[in-house]
């Protein structure tokens, strides 16, 4: 079992930057993927970023490319989100998540642990 603890969310200004941070405890952390997914209100959840187990592959969805960053620090058990050039259409509460194995990365159907989700507020 994983039990997830995120932090980092907040209020930033468009164009700004926010670091969220993912810490877990349970003995599955270091061998399973993980990824990022965020909901808007009245949308359904959506795929942010994934990484694989040993943090070496990484993808993310067409929206964040280029502005997001996806990592994960095995030996403090801990993933992270680094978020640059943020616009308002990225407000969202964002979770973490620990994927199924052979899940498929961009279906929140495919992961079985998340975190309680932090809030992040893009003003215009």
């Amino acid at each position: 079992q994983v039990q997830l603890v995120e932090s980092g969310g907040g209020l930033v200004q468009a164009g700004g930057s926010l670091r969220l941070s993912c810490a877990a405890s349970g003995r599955t952390f270091s061998s399973r993927a993980m990824g990022w997914f965020r909901q808007a209100p009245g949308k359904e959840r959506e795929f942010v970023a994934t990484i694989s187990a040993s943090g070496g592959n990484t993808y993310y969805a067409d929206s964040v490319k280029g502005r997001f960053t996806i990592s994960r620090d095995n030996v403090k058990n801990t993933m992270y989100l680094q978020m640059n050039s943020l616009k308002p259409e990225d407000t969202a509460v964002y979770y973490c998540a620990v994927r199924r194995a052979f899940g498929l990365p961009v279906l929140a159907s495919d992961y079985e642990y998340w975190g309680q989700g932090t809030q992040v507020t893009v003003s215009s």
